[in-house]
This record gives structure tokens, C-alpha cells and sequence, in this order.
């Protein structure tokens, strides 16, 4: 592990961070007003300062992204396909009626933050990376059940290690009772009140020793949809990559990714259809898969008084141990990446 002067300054264990809030030194910050973005700008300050009378504080609207910056082998930095954060934003924002912030203007806005924030950019091979957490909100002086009349998008940044405890090891997972969302509602949108709803449900799937919950279709609670904040895919026991398609799952830019490496990389038959919680002997691998959870294998999933075991509750399935080689070798730098998917921090 090879550090600069101002990275020994800091006095991190690169090695052994976790997916905790930590205040660097730069984010980036840009408001909207009488109809359009000003040029935005770099700041210290990671207080934000609204009007109490803003919609994001009563009727929760907002939306985020989350992406991640990687420190490659010969010590540049990588962004993982940072447009297509931008481009579901702008999906995410339509829905709610918020002002898009423009592609270009992101990408350029991350790039930014990362080379602000260099320092706090994880060292190659430590298993870490520098999280990036985009935001737009509603602000304002309001109190009607109306879109926002000015907003601010931000970035901030910082150094994290795993989501999941333990990082590429299997670990179980619950079905839940509750709905993540509703049918025809914003489940396909990254907006702040899909993950309130999800706390107790996540809790209380903390509380039975479980790392997280899984959710089922709203409308017939027959198919798997997401897994806790993550996407579901499964390794069926014929070679095939399948993943939930429904209108209510949020478009994980990680999901996509493994879909076109399995297919072009591994050479597998691929397909986004209906899991049935039923059928889950179809598969011999399982996993959750996310820009914070990279893949986070799953050793078996609890539902009612059934305990499905997939390959193993301790060992990962080959499937989609290469799925995970592929994916963090092409964010590293280590493996060639398809056309467009490394953007470079200059």
C-alpha cells in the first residue's frame, strides 16, 4: 500500500474503513433560482442552510445518488460510469418536479470533488474507495403541497470500505412483510422517502441476526424485487444470470453492469424477469448488488419458516465471485473496461 505524505497525515486504516460519514475537505454546491442553475461552486462548509419552510423538510422532496471514485494501480483515479448517475437523477428529479441538473455539468461537478479530495482517496489495493453522494432538495420559503420555487444540488465525498460487514462474504437475508414501495409510486426513483420507509423493516431484520430484509412485489407479495437498499440477481442452476424486472425496482447502474459482463464477459444467458419467492431452488447463487454493496453474496434468504440455502452460507459461489473479479478489476483499473465506462480524474 503505497500512501502520499498527506494521506500518512490523516491517519486512516485504509484497510479497515467502514461505511461511515467522514467530513473531508471540498464539496461542490450549486443553486437554482428564477428558472435556472447558477455556475455552482467548491466550499468547506458541509452545513447546508435552508428555510425552514422548505419541501424537503415536509414533503420529502429530494432525490441522490451514490457513486464511488477508484484509486488504480499506477495512482490515477477512476469514476465508474458517473453519466449514468446523472442520467437517473434526471429520471428521479422528472418524478418529483424538481429542475434537472445537466449530465455534462455532473460529471464535471464529480470530477471536481475527487480532485479536491484526492488525499482522502483510498490507496490502491486497500479494498476501499472515495463514496460520492450527489443530492438535489427543495428550499425555499413554502408551505403549500407544491414543487419548490428554488433548489440546491450538491456533491459531497468520503473515504468507505464494504456496506455489508465482511465484504465478499455471504451472509443471510429475510424476507419482509413490508412493502418498499408502491405500485405506479416512486420505487424506480432514488428519492429520500423509499429508504425512511425502509428503516424499521431493516431494523427489525438487524434484530434476528439477519443483514438486511428483502422485498416483494407490492401487488401480489409473490416475487422478489429489491434486497434491503440493493438489487437481487440469481445464478439459476442451468448458467443463467436473472435479476427482478418490475416498474417498482430503482435501475441500479451496478445491476446493468453485471448483466453486460455475464453476457459478453462470462458468456452467459442473461434475463430481467419474475423471481418467485416460491422458486428459489431454481438458483444455486444469489446476491444483492449495489454502487455501495458492490455484491454482497447471499448465503440464504428466511421466509416464514423456510430457510433457503443457495451454494453455501460461508463459501462464495464461483458464478459470482468472477461476476465480482470482472467488475472491481475493470473500477480499479486492473481489467479493460467497455467503451465509455471510466471516466479519468485528471
Amino acid at each position: 500500500m503505497t500512501q502520499t505524505a498527506e494521506q500518512k497525515a490523516l491517519n486512516i486504516d485504509w484497510e479497515n474503513l467502514g461505511f461511515s460519514y467522514i467530513k473531508t475537505d471540498y464539496r461542490f454546491i450549486s443553486y437554482w433560482k428564477d428558472g435556472k442553475w447558477d455556475d455552482g461552486e467548491m466550499t468547506t462548509d458541509n452545513k447546508v442552510h435552508i428555510s425552514e419552510g422548505s419541501p424537503v423538510l415536509h414533503y420529502g422532496q429530494s432525490c441522490f445518488e451514490g457513486m464511488k471514485a477508484y484509486r488504480t494501480k499506477d495512482g490515477s483515479i477512476n469514476l465508474f460510469r458517473p453519466d449514468e448517475n446523472a442520467k437517473r437523477m434526471i429520471n428521479s428529479c422528472q418524478r418529483l418536479l424538481m429542475p434537472e441538473f445537466p449530465v455534462e455539468k455532473f460529471v464535471e461537478a464529480a470530477k471536481a470533488v475527487v480532485k479536491a479530495n484526492e488525499k482522502w482517496v483510498p490507496p490502491y489495493n486497500t479494498g476501499s474507495t472515495l463514496y460520492l453522494r450527489p443530492y438535489l432538495m427543495g428550499v425555499g420559503d413554502n408551505i403549500g403541497v407544491s414543487p419548490a420555487t428554488e433548489y440546491i444540488f450538491s456533491i459531497f465525498a468520503m473515504p468507505v470500505g464494504p456496506y455489508f460487514k465482511g465484504g465478499l462474504t455471504p451472509t443471510n437475508f429475510i424476507v419482509s412483510d413490508y412493502d418498499r414501495a408502491a405500485p405506479h409510486g416512486t420505487g424506480a426513483a432514488k428519492v429520500g422517502g423509499n429508504y425512511a420507509s425502509s428503516l424499521l423493516p431493516g431494523k427489525e431484520a438487524h434484530d434476528r441476526n439477519f443483514s438486511d430484509c428483502i422485498y416483494l412485489d407490492p401487488a401480489t407479495h409473490t416475487k422478489i424485487e429489491e434486497v434491503g437498499s440493493a438489487n437481487f440477481f440469481g445464478i439459476t442452476k442451468d448458467n443463467r444470470f436473472v435479476t427482478p424486472k418490475s416498474p417498482s425496482i430503482l435501475p441500479s447502474i451496478t445491476k446493468y453492469s453485471l448483466l453486460y459482463l455475464a453476457e459478453h464477459h462470462l458468456g452467459m444467458e442473461v434475463e430481467e424477469g419474475d423471481v418467485y419467492i416460491d422458486k428459489l431452488d431454481e438458483f444455486s447463487e444469489a446476491g444483492a448488488c449495489g454502487t455501495a454493496a458492490v455484491i454482497s453474496p447471499i448465503g440464504g434468504i428466511q421466509y416464514g419458516d423456510n430457510f433457503h440455502v443457495f451454494n453455501s452460507e460461508t463459501e462464495v459461489g464461483p458464478v459470482t465471485r468472477k461476476l465480482y473479479e470482472e467488475l472491481t478489476g475493470i473500477q480499479f483499473g486492473d481489467l479493460e473496461a467497455p467503451e465509455g465506462w471510466i471516466v479519468k480524474v485528471d
